[in-house]
Order: structure tokens, then C-alpha cells, then sequence
């Protein structure tokens, strides 16, 4: 009988997809943090290597664990695999953030004592104190649209929903039906907010500076974008059993 390794309570999801630039950077940041933290790495089987230097440092780190698919499958599923994943090993708050450090890691603390005193804190661009850097006016006209289209159409309350910066906790991912949540790339972060807040649970937003990625390529492009203009426009009539309760 094979034994589950234990994780910390809080737990750091890293989804990678050719991130060899930054991987190893980005789990040595998240783990000199002040908390008790394990970081998950799912990679989707990247050619440029980056899951063999994740299993090098797994190896090195009884704090970092690999989680390896067969193949790129989507931002959303990959966090899903996450998810599952650590809680089935004691989570009780799982981060989200990218690889890119894009997301200033010493916000970690920040968003685990929002988290704490709520049920999930999201690291929020649009609220006051929050902003990008080194963006062009095009893509924030984009990003910002896409929350007010979100906005306008779900009805959602939370004003960055497109943000990849999350700390959920465990009694918010177990209360989602996460076979239900399919948007594969970033309307998955609008799909998890909106079901989050159908179900009535607390997100507050924590005010975040967001920095356009430091190493490798951006994964977005024109399917996700329309994807996400879809799944808004769908989410009322998918989750209306939620929203009539």
C-alpha cells in the first residue's frame, strides 16, 4: 500500500507550459514566504523541459510536488487537477498564480489573511490600490472590457473576475461542482467566481500591481478570448438552478 504524501494546509498551484525561464525562480520566491507552504506544480508535458527540472526540485524539496498530464489541455483543467489533487492531501487554501511572475509572490501573506477572514481573496487589478505594469493600452482595454462585459452580463459583484491570482478555501472548492466548471483557458477564473458567489460565499478583493511577464511566451490568444465572451454569456442559464435557490 502506497501511502499519500501530506501537504501543508496552504498550498501554491503553479500551472506550467514550456515556463523552464521561470519555474525554478518561481517555487524558490513562493516557498521563502513567511507561511507553512507546499507549491504544486501541473505541468502539461512541456518540450522545452520544464517538468524535469519541476521533478529535480521535487526531489530536492519534500515541499514541492509534480502533478504531470499528457499533454496541454487548458488553464482551467489544470487547476481543477490541482485542486483535487491537494485537497485529497490535507489543503485547506489553494493558491492560484502563474509561473511568469506576473504575480508578485510577497502577496502571498496578504491574500491568506483575506482568505482567511472570508472564504476565497482574489488579487484584484481593478480595485483601488491595484493596477497593471507594463501593459499596452490595447491589452488593458481588453482585460478591462472583459470585466465589465462579465460585469454587465452575469452580474457578477466581483470586478476582477478575469484575475489568475486566487486563495480559495477548502470549504469554497468543496462546495463546487468542479466536473460542472468546463472553461479550459481564463473564462475558467470568470466561471469559478461566478459559481463562487451563486453559492453565496464571501471573495474579497485585495488590491494587487500586475506586471506583464518577466520569461517565455503568453499563452493567450484568440480562442481563449472568444471562449470567454461565450462563457459569460452562457453562465446564468447554466448555473440557473444555483441562482434560483
Amino acid at each position: 500500500m502506497v501511502l499519500m504524501q501530506k501537504m501543508s494546509e496552504i498550498v501554491v498551484i503553479i500551472p506550467t507550459y514550456n515556463e523552464k525561464e521561470n519555474v525554478e525562480r518561481i517555487v524558490n520566491e513562493v516557498l521563502s514566504q513567511p507561511l507553512d507552504i507546499s507549491v504544486l506544480i501541473v505541468d502539461d508535458n512541456s518540450p522545452d523541459g520544464t517538468g524535469e527540472i519541476a521533478d529535480r526540485l521535487s526531489e530536492s524539496d519534500p515541499r514541492v510536488h509534480v502533478l504531470h498530464r499528457e499533454g496541454k489541455q487548458g488553464l482551467g483543467t489544470a487547476y481543477i487537477a490541482g485542486f483535487r489533487y491537494a485537497l485529497e492531501r490535507g489543503a485547506q487554501y489553494c493558491f492560484e498564480i502563474d509561473a511568469d511572475f506576473s504575480h508578485d509572490v510577497k502577496d502571498i501573506p496578504r491574500l491568506y489573511a483575506a482568505a482567511r477572514k472570508a472564504d476565497a481573496a482574489i488579487g484584484s487589478r481593478y480595485v483601488k490600490g491595484g493596477g497593471c505594469e507594463n501593459w499596452k493600452f490595447f491589452r488593458w482595454m481588453i482585460s478591462r472590457g472583459g470585466n465589465l462585459y462579465t460585469k454587465l452580463v452575469a452580474r457578477t459583484k466581483t470586478v476582477d473576475t478575469t484575475s489568475g491570482f486566487r486563495c480559495y478555501s477548502r470549504r469554497v472548492l468543496e462546495a463546487i461542482d468542479l466536473d460542472r466548471v468546463d472553461a479550459r483557458g481564463y473564462a475558467f477564473q470568470i466561471e469559478m467566481t461566478f459559481v463562487a458567489e451563486a453559492l453565496g460565499f464571501n471573495l474579497v478583493e485585495v488590491p494587487i500591481i500586475f506586471t506583464d511577464r518577466m520569461g517565455g511566451k503568453s499563452k493567450m490568444d484568440a480562442d481563449i478570448f472568444w471562449e470567454g465572451l461565450k462563457v459569460v454569456w452562457n453562465l446564468r442559464k447554466k448555473y440557473r438552478d444555483l441562482l434560483s435557490r
